[in-house]
């Protein structure tokens, strides 16, 4: 199993704030992630000179200069590509994918689900607040069907995507998802995906108070949040609700859920969460219920062990470099067809 190397020297989040102002609009989700980022940065112990932070186009691509450490913005739907690059030049940094849900799975489609496949080592974050934020406000490939906006005006008629269902499909090794508001669980699961040894995916749910206000208040809504969203955890039963008495079981095919304490149900009879299991059926269940019959699967949904695509690369170049006869850019050239003049 490969293990990622950390500082024992202490860091703290301010170590991470670069001397920018922050351009958001005033109450963006991305804030939240943005601190809860840093805090992140600061408990991992991997110094900011080991840290690159690479995005594209959006809102929340603008990120990279608000962290103290190397950082790149790219062009439109571009980062994957330039995250891969970094990874695999330097593999000894800790390399952050900054994206939105039209730079990731519009543009750069084709970009993200390759960068998955070949589990290259980076943390992915796709702030998704289901539309496009900077451009002013035209639907993305996330934007619910039937939604009104600057580019539908008579609403959407088009099937949005659903980000689980792209990075399993694209066999991923990580998938997490977090609440902009739920500062705790997103601390957790952004560590998750950083000791992750290949792509972690991590869904950021934002708000977008400007053009998509309210976008995930059904679960941002405190008082009915344990009711609505179910936090994942590795080897623990799926429970959840305010009394904490409901959980998750198979009913043939299908997930449903049960009250703990009716009809003879004990929390045996709740489902075991297991994040490790490569099989990735139940996960991209659990990863697509939702409201407001089902709760809505938050934190670590997948953590597989793979080989990444860097690491596997570093070994590839050591074993044909060790068996070739060409040591030096000298015995590169005599290996070529040449004369003497």
């Amino acid at each position: 199993m490969e293990t990622k190397e950390y500082s024992t020297i202490p860091f703290t989040a301010k170590d991470f704030k670069s001397d920018q102002y922050v351009r958001w609009c005033p109450g963006c989700g991305d804030y939240a992630v943005l601190n809860t980022l840093q805090k992140v940065m600061a408990e991992l112990g991997i110094p900011p000179h080991k840290t690159a932070v690479i995005s594209g186009i959006g809102c929340s691509s603008r990120l990279p200069y608000y962290i103290s450490g190397y950082g790149f913005h790219t062009i439109h739907g571009r980062g994957a590509v330039v995250a891969t690059g970094v990874k695999v030049a330097n593999p000894k940094l800790t390399v952050w994918q900054i994206t939105g849900d039209g730079d990731c799975l519009a543009i750069g489609g084709n970009h993200f689900i390759h960068s998955v496949r070949r589990n290259i080592d980076i943390n992915v974050l796709l702030f998704n607040n289901q539309i496009y934020g900077l451009t002013k406000g035209q639907y993305s490939p996330t934007t619910k069907k039937g939604y009104v906006t600057k580019s539908s005006p008579f609403g959407t008629v088009e099937r949005p995507f659903r980000s689980a269902e792209l990075t399993l499909g694209a066999r991923g090794t990580f998938f997490a998802r977090l609440l902009d508001v739920d500062l705790k669980n997103s601390q957790i699961s952004m560590l998750a995906a950083a000791h992750h040894k290949g792509t972690s995916m991590v869904e950021c749910l934002v708000n977008c108070v400007i053009f998509n206000d309210g976008a995930h208040g059904y679960l941002a809504e405190k008082e009915f949040r344990a009711d609505r969203l179910l936090m994942l955890e590795h080897g623990k039963p799926m429970i959840f609700g305010v009394e904490n008495n409901k959980g998750l079981v198979l009913d043939g095919l299908k997930l449903k859920v049960v009250t703990i304490g009716e009809n003879g149900i004990t929390e045996n009879d709740v489902l075991v969460h297991d994040a490790a299991c490569e099989d990735t059926t139940l996960q991209l269940k659990l990863a697509l219920m939702e409201g407001p019959e089902m709760p809505i699967a938050m934190g670590v949904i997948r953590d597989v062990v793979e080989e990444s695509y860097d690491s596997a690369l570093e070994k590839q170049i050591a074993e044909v470099q060790a068996k070739s006869k060409v040591k030096t850019f000298d015995d590169l050239i005599a290996t070529c067809e040449h004369w003497e003049m």
